[in-house]
């Protein structure tokens, strides 16, 4: 039987981490722009990587549901790498929660019926998410827990709450991480696991918007004052989701991975921190 890496978001990520753990293995390749897709899937192809393609859109379950099926006519999920997502300069609010977080738990639902034994999945967050103070146990566990399609009626995530795209992002990438951990649970009884990867500034196009945007200034200061000077790369991301979706990670399920170069503990106890 084929083995089926799943890859959704053909992103700079998204493509690292399938170039460590797609050799031999048929990559279904998906993004909301079939354009992404094919520029993608002609890199892969073209280093040896038998590559098909797929337009999906997260916030749809009927999208993520035909994508299952597309992936499972193609053989056993071996592997899912959710690296999807829209950034605080790209994007409202709603849209946001609804691609973020409502489309993450989707897929994770999704891909979780069909995952294989010895299967994996892997979740791009950010460090954004460990920016937010605290929740409460409750919403903690709301935004692990609350089926998919009530998620979004939540009363912490409605707009008298979430009042702009930063909190929001910070919030959706919690939530993935909260979410995660919940589903790693049910992947278990399927033999299967799942993590969550929490990268800081990584040099992508999405981070170069970012660099570029209204919050540029915050994000250079971020990498200034970081312990690792700098930003990070992809093929640093793909090396721990790697580790995570190999063998060598096969006691590792349920957790939030955060490399970020050192900004987040900046953040609470560094140059960062407010006085």
């Amino acid at each position: 039987m084929t083995n089926v890496i799943v890859v959704i978001g053909a992103g700079s990520i998204g493509q690292a981490i399938a170039r460590r753990v797609s050799a031999g293995k048929h990559v279904l390749l998906a993004d909301l722009r079939q354009e992404n897709a094919d520029a993608a899937a002609k890199t892969l192809r073209d280093a040896g990587f038998n590559v098909a393609t797929a337009t999906v859109d997260v916030s749809s379950r009927a999208s993520v549901h035909a994508l299952v099926e597309t992936a499972t006519s193609l053989g056993e999920v071996l592997g899912v790498i959710h690296a999807a997502g829209v950034s605080p300069s790209q994007a409202s609010p709603e849209t946001i929660l609804k691609v973020d977080l409502y489309g993450t738990a989707l897929v994770l639902e999704e891909f979780g019926n069909v995952i294989t034994r010895g299967g994996a999945g892997v979740v791009i967050a950010s460090q954004s998410g460990h920016r937010l103070p605290p929740l409460s146990s409750e919403q903690n566990t709301a935004l692990a827990t609350t089926p998919v399609e009530e998620l979004l009626n939540l009363p912490m995530l409605q707009p008298d709450q979430v009042k702009d795209s930063l909190h929001a992002y910070q919030l959706s990438k919690r939530g993935n991480s909260l979410r995660v951990m919940a589903e790693a649970v049910r992947w278990g009884k399927r033999g299967a696991r799942v993590n969550t990867i929490s990268p800081g500034i990584i040099i992508t196009p999405l981070a170069n918007d970012e660099l570029k945007g209204p919050r540029g200034e915050g994000y250079r200061r971020m990498i200034e004052v970081s312990a690792a000077g700098r930003a990070g790369t992809p093929d640093e991301v793909g090396t721990v989701g790697a580790l995570l979706m190999g063998p060598d990670g096969a006691f590792i399920t349920g957790s939030d991975f955060l490399m970020d170069g050192g900004v987040t503990a900046a953040y609470w106890f560094g140059e960062l921190a407010s006085k």
